[in-house]
């Protein structure tokens, strides 16, 4: 018995002996831009299952530590916590490195958003979650009307294209995960092919804010962003339920979210939607309806030090273009503008016919970036876009079924940037952008080509950098230049080529004459130059001013280029000119912000200046098979904008607040004064709101939106001569609608059903007197009313 003891005895030293708890590990923490020490750290050392903190300098010290793994998780304020294993196996000694940045820290809210803009000062706007979710069954255009300045120029309800200060179109830049969206955007009847259910915060920037990306954005940028990647293991999501009764729709959201702690992510979102025949407050608007689908899905690893992320996104959608806007000639539309009801006034259904549009977009995404000690960050992206667009016309026969517009837009980009952010007070960023773009146009249609083949390569570099002067005033500034190159080939009628004169000025564009026409292969090459510069200083805690100037450089796009082609719904026949040149900007901008704890303010103005501004100017009548049209010619005039933006809220009790939007904008040809055309009228929007959040977090909201006659507008007004009667009449195009007046209602309230899951019920109601009126910014406001009543009721289950 006394040698088992003694065995037992002998094997328990042993065994003491072999773990050696006398190991020390010394760490000393410090942040990864700059190398300043991070003291009163917290330390917890999972191995002991005790907590410890840094000093003064940084420094601590962990002592009797056995042999094998040791893991700490690391956190201080300003910081990401960070979790760091080791393999002990003598005395270590450790620097590690942490994020602090209180500048970064201050871009997220307790909402989750996200602070985007590329300069602390550019005029910028956020769009967060809770805004976008009321939205979840409408558009992206519909959405950005909540920032004082955005309107939409429609083509009917369905296809809604943002403005930002009177711009739109190509002027626009969208980013979309950091990616710019490809998706034909020239053409005022092209809606942006984006899922707002995908999108977390919208960002609006007013002028030129994003040099990164472009220096084209004569009129903004708006930059979407996904959910926030969280450093936590984590898994939740939400799915939304809706449906309306004008429109007689639904729309159906879902998405689902998982996160580490170790910085691995992966999610998905998916939408669908559908709407009949939707109508105005005295009858259906007949072939109006709409279906949609879209996926996203998004995975990859974020750390602070470095990452990697893939995406994927597909939308699929089926709009139709109201049947009385598909005219046959010049006399319909005089009959149309002439009467109080469209032309054809169906039952309703849920069918889309011709005239209507389908459009599929793929977006696939590949980014990576690493962060590097005393040094910066080193981003690296590809993405590739595939936009197929097909319009459908009203056509008989054997052709009933073919589209009359197959357009296949495909685009390739790379991007590298460089942020150097290692020294204090001090960030200059850098990078270069190179794209390859292909357009095919499907020549199977058996209709004349609107836009031809083409490829366009793109290459642009870039430098922004920041100094802030004290602690209350910064100045930023930032330079681009881009190199753009468009390559087409493209059949132009010969009575057309020798009517424009381009026989004489574009000979050797020429490169096979088939005799009544003639096959050209126009190249050309455009050089830009961009910039911005800013101040913002704070005035107190509450208040700053800001003032910026940006000068952006926009080349003409294939629309303004090679257009030659009819478009129904606009009753014309649309000629590009070759001989257009870039449009410059030069735009000044300020803005005064008051933040105090019941009134609010936001006051934004500016001036620009575009000089070789392009649009579309009347220019003859035409006769063709299938009537006399207008022709309209895209032309170069210098033209100016200018105006505010005020938003401004007010709490009257602590559960009651006002809040007031309203924008102001004029625009005009410089040499002439004439008015521009599509410049949005005065609006104001007023909302009185009551909340309770100790009832399940009600509120309610009654809005009022007020949108002014526009009195600034051109006159294109033009006579021609019926066939029927051989009268000559006044075609009036140019006259705007009157002014009109709308009341919304938005209700919500919130049930906790569980410990860790919601439901939101939301009530909305537009045009609540249901009120006949007719929008300046609608293209088919020719031909039928505005959209009446809609009463909504959405579902979100958080979970």
């Amino acid at each position: 018995m006394r040698h088992i003891i003694l065995l037992l005895f002998l094997a328990l030293y042993g065994y003491s002996y072999g773990q050696d708890c006398t190991y020390t590990f010394t760490g000393k923490l410090i942040d990864f831009h700059d190398g300043t020490t991070l003291s009163s750290a917290t330390i917890y050392i999972k191995e002991q299952d005790k907590y410890m903190t840094s000093d003064f300098d940084g420094n601590f010290k962990i002592e009797n530590l056995c042999r094998g793994k040791l893991t700490l998780t690391i956190s201080h304020i300003a910081c990401e916590t960070k979790t760091v294993s080791y393999i002990i196996n003598s005395n270590t000694t450790e620097t590690i490195a942490l994020e602090h940045h209180i500048e970064e820290l201050n871009e997220v809210s307790v909402t989750g958003n996200i602070i985007t803009k590329e300069t602390k000062t550019a005029q910028e706007n956020l769009l967060k979650v809770e805004t976008l979710k009321r939205y979840s069954a409408l558009s992206l255009g519909d959405a950005l009307k909540e920032v004082s300045g955005v309107s939409s120029i429609n083509t009917g309800n369905a296809i809604v294209k943002p403005m930002i200060n009177g711009l739109h179109s190509s002027r626009l830049l969208i980013l979309n995960n950091n990616v710019r969206q490809q998706d034909q955007e020239w053409g005022i009847e092209h809606a942006p092919n984006i899922d707002i259910n995908s999108a977390d915060n919208i960002s609006v920037i007013k002028g030129s804010g994003a040099l990164a990306f472009g220096g084209d954005a004569v009129g903004g940028v708006i930059i979407i962003n996904p959910k926030r990647v969280i450093l936590k293991d984590t898994l939740f999501g939400k799915t939304i339920a809706g449906g309306q009764t004008n429109g007689r729709g639904f729309s159906l959201s879902s998405s689902l979210n998982k996160n580490y702690a170790n910085g691995w992510f992966i999610n998905g979102q998916a939408t669908l939607k559908q709407n009949g025949d939707f109508e105005s407050p005295d009858y259906i608007l007949s072939n109006t309806g709409s279906k949609s689908k879209g996926i996203t899905l998004r995975g990859g690893k974020k750390t602070f030090e470095k990452g990697f992320e893939l995406y994927y996104s597909f939308f699929d959608t089926e709009i139709g273009i109201l049947r009385a806007s598909h005219i046959g000639n010049i006399e319909d539309l005089v009959t149309a503008i002439n009467s109080d009801e469209p032309s054809v006034i169906n039952n309703f259904t849920y069918d889309i016919d011709p005239p209507k549009q389908d459009v599929k977009h793929h977006l696939l995404k590949a980014s990576y970036y690493q962060r590097f000690k005393n040094f910066g960050k080193l981003s690296l992206q590809y993405d590739y876009q595939n936009n197929h667009r097909f319009e459908f016309d009203i056509r008989v026969g054997d052709d009933r079924d073919k589209a009359a517009l197959d357009l296949v837009l495909q685009t390739h980009t790379v991007m590298a940037d460089i942020i150097l952010d290692a020294k204090p007070n001090y960030r200059l960023k850098f990078g270069a952008l190179g794209r390859y773009q292909n357009n095919f146009a499907n020549p199977e249609t058996g209709v004349r080509r609107l836009i031809p083949d083409y490829d366009k390569f793109d290459f642009g570099i870039y430098v922004l950098n920041e100094w802030p002067l004290s602690s209350k005033t910064v100045l930023d500034a930032g330079l681009r230049y881009d190199f753009n190159r468009i390559d087409a080939k493209k059949f132009y009628r010969t009575s057309r080529w020798e009517e424009r004169g381009y026989d004489e000025d574009f000979e050797d564009f020429v490169i096979d004459d088939l005799g009544t026409q003639l096959l050209t292969n126009p190249v050309f090459d455009y050089h830009n130059f961009s910039a911005s510069a800013g101040i913002k200083h704070d005035l107190n805690e509450k208040s700053y001013v800001l003032a910026n100037y940006s000068l952006s450089s926009r080349p003409p796009n294939p629309s303004e280029l090679f257009s030659d082609g009819l478009h129904h719904s606009a009753a014309r026949i649309e000629l590009g000119d070759l001989r257009l040149t870039k449009e410059v900007a030069n735009r000044i901008a300020a803005s005064y912000s008051y933040e105090g704890s019941k009134f609010n303010v936001l006051l934004e103005g500016f001036y620009n200046r575009i000089n070789d501004f392009m649009f579309l100017e009347p220019f003859g009548v035409e006769q063709t098979i299938r009537g006399a049209f207008p022709v309209w010619n895209y032309v170069q005039r210098d033209a100016e904008l200018y105006g505010l933006d005020l938003s401004a809220s007010y709490t009257i009790l602590d559960s009651v607040d006002i809040t007031n939007k309203t924008a102001y904008t004029v625009g005009n040809e410089i040499k002439s004064g004439i008015d521009l055309i599509d410049i949005p009228a005065f609006n104001t929007r007023n909302t009185i709101t009551y909340r309770n959040d100790k009832w399940h977090q009600f509120s309610f909201a009654l809005s009022n939106e007020w949108v002014f006659e526009q009195n600034n507008f051109p006159n294109n007004n033009f006579e021609t001569t019926l066939a029927s009667s051989g009268e000559t009449v006044l075609v009036d195009i140019s006259t705007p609608p009157p002014a009109y007046n709308l009341f919304h209602l938005y209700s919500d309230i919130t049930f906790d059903t569980s410990e860790n899951t919601t439901l939101n019920v939301a009530l909305s109601v537009n045009n609540i007197f249901d009120i006949e009126y007719r929008a300046y910014l609608n293209r088919l406001r020719y031909f039928a009313d505005d959209l009446g009543r809609n009463i909504m009721l959405q579902l979100q289950f958080n979970y």
